[in-house]
C-alpha cells in the first residue's frame, strides 16, 4: 500500500484527482459569488488564486507526470499554493474575528504583479467586491475562510505525507 502511495506523483490519475478537487472548489466559489450573491473580498480572491495554483500544478502533473523536472515543478507549485493559501485564509479569519474591526481591514484592489493583472484581465473571477470583515456564510458554525484553512491544510498535509512516504519507500522524488 505504501508503495502505491509513493508512486502517486508518477500517476496521472492522482493528479487528475487533485485537479478535479480544485476545479470543484473554483466552481463552488463561482456558485457562491453568482448564485448566492456573496461578494468575494480581496482575501477571498487571493485564496481563489491559491486554489488556481494547486489546479495548475495538477494540470502540469496530469500532462507531465513522467518528467522528473516538471513533476518537481508541479509538486512545488502544489506546496507553495497550499501554504500560501492557508496563510491568507488564516489572516482572513484574523480580520473577521478581530476585537476591534475598525483596525482590521484589507485592501480594495488585488495586489497582483503588474505583469499579471488578473483582476483586470478576468474581473468576473478575480475582482474583489466584498468586505473582508463580513461573515455572510457559515456551515457547521465555521465561516468560509475557516473552511478554507482546513482545505489548504488538507492539501498541504496530503502533499507532505505523499512526499515522506515517497522518500522513505523509494528514496527519490
Amino acid at each position: 500500500m505504501l508503495k502505491n502511495i509513493a508512486n502517486w506523483p508518477e500517476n496521472a490519475g492522482a493528479w487528475k484527482l487533485l485537479f478535479i478537487s480544485t476545479l470543484g472548489l473554483e466552481l463552488a466559489a463561482l456558485y457562491f459569488q453568482y448564485v448566492m450573491d456573496l461578494a468575494p473580498c480581496i482575501m477571498c480572491i487571493y485564496q481563489r488564486t491559491a486554489i488556481f495554483g494547486i489546479m495548475l500544478s495538477g494540470l502540469i502533473g496530469i500532462l507531465f507526470n513522467q518528467n522528473l523536472l516538471l513533476r518537481i515543478v508541479a509538486l512545488t507549485g502544489w506546496g507553495i499554493s497550499s501554504v500560501w493559501g492557508g496563510m491568507i485564509a488564516y489572516e482572513h479569519v484574523d480580520i473577521q474575528t478581530a476585537a476591534n474591526p475598525f483596525f482590521a481591514s484589507c485592501e480594495i484592489v488585488p495586489n497582483f504583479p503588474a505583469w499579471l493583472p488578473l483582476h483586470e484581465w478576468i474581473p468576473q473571477i478575480f475582482a474583489a467586491t466584498g468586505d473582508c470583515g463580513d461573515i455572510d456564510w457559515q456551515f457547521m458554525q465555521l465561516s468560509m475562510p475557516q473552511w478554507m484553512m482546513a482545505i489548504f491544510a488538507f492539501y498541504a498535509v496530503t502533499l507532505g505525507l505523499i512526499l515522506l512516504i515517497r522518500l522513505k519507500t523509494l528514496h527519490r522524488l
